[in-house]
């Protein structure tokens, strides 16, 4: 099976610290979940507190909410403007000749998060596998205390359409017989047998169920093969031949299935940006469960 770049492992990542061209950044982000029948479902906490414990040597550091989200929105994690975007990403030095290797802490969706937006910009970077946790694990130099950053760059996106769609065209998408939707939530959300912490319990009528934590390999948080995750996408009638629109509660997991997707050779992958934090809240969409 062919697969297709977008992962870096941590031994070549070490061969490639202290070169001009390598960026690396830390993107994780914690979220600190409320209880049942608060305000908002989770605080949103900048990981920037376990960075300064430990980073890989000369990483940066990326607030996902705090710079690169969009702050006019109730919604979490919402993909901001664009000139937002290209200000934000050359400010932490990342520009034309860049090498951009992301990371994160516990497990890679913040990572693949950056990744996928990224992706939408024209810009291809490398997701670390594994993350802080296999590279501390094998023994690597980490380095602590704030980030010291990177020379302000250039930044110019190049945006590939149609990798973030909004709510009407989800209502379009999942009524589509040429379009797959699958939701990267655990079963039992997948199912509503669970409360939902976005609104009402279940998914989107005619979505399958993909979960984004089964295409990781839990003990060493790397990306399991292809060869392993092509399987768990053909039974659920997800082929290279359809487009596949991915959610999740807010954006984030599903990037991980698109990850995965990408990997395999997938072009036509799509990610429903306001996911069920969106979707749940709005009485007028229908909500399917069972």
């Amino acid at each position: 099976m062919a697969e297709r770049g977008g992962l870096i492992s941590t031994s070549e990542l070490a061969d490639l610290l202290g070169r001009s061209e390598t960026r690396v950044y830390d993107c994780t982000t914690y979220l600190d979940y409320q209880p049942e029948g608060s305000a908002v479902p989770y605080l949103v906490v900048p990981g920037r507190r376990t960075f300064e414990e430990a980073h890989i040597p000369g990483a940066d550091f990326l607030d996902l909410q705090g710079e690169f989200s969009d702050s006019s929105t109730e919604l979490r994690f919402m993909m901001p403007r664009l000139p937002q975007l290209e200000a934000a990403f050359a400010r932490h030095g990342v520009g034309d000749g860049s090498r951009v290797v992301l990371y994160s802490i516990g497990t890679a969706m913040w990572a693949t998060r950056f990744w996928w937006m990224l992706q939408s910009l024209g810009f291809d970077a490398l997701v670390l596998d594994g993350g802080l946790d296999k590279w501390k694990a094998e023994g690597r130099a980490i380095e602590t205390g704030p980030a010291k950053g990177y020379p302000q760059a250039s930044f110019t996106a190049k945006p590939r359409p149609g990798l973030f769609i909004d709510k009407r065209e989800m209502q379009k998408a999942s009524t589509n017989r040429s379009t797959v939707v699958v939701n990267a939530l655990g079963p039992q959300f997948h199912k509503g047998l669970e409360p939902s912490r976005y609104g009402r319990a279940g998914r989107i009528p005619g979505s399958v169920n993909v979960p984004a934590a089964t295409l990781i390999d839990a003990a060493s948080k790397t990306f399991l093969p292809p060869e392993e995750v092509a399987p768990k996408f053909a039974a659920q009638g997800i082929t290279n031949d359809k487009r596949v629109v991915a959610y999740c509660g807010g954006g984030i997991s599903a990037t991980i299935d698109l990850f995965q997707l990408h990997r395999l050779g997938y072009d036509h992958i799509t990610l429903y940006d306001g996911s069920m934090g969106e979707w749940a809240k709005d009485e007028s969409l229908p909500i399917e469960t069972g």
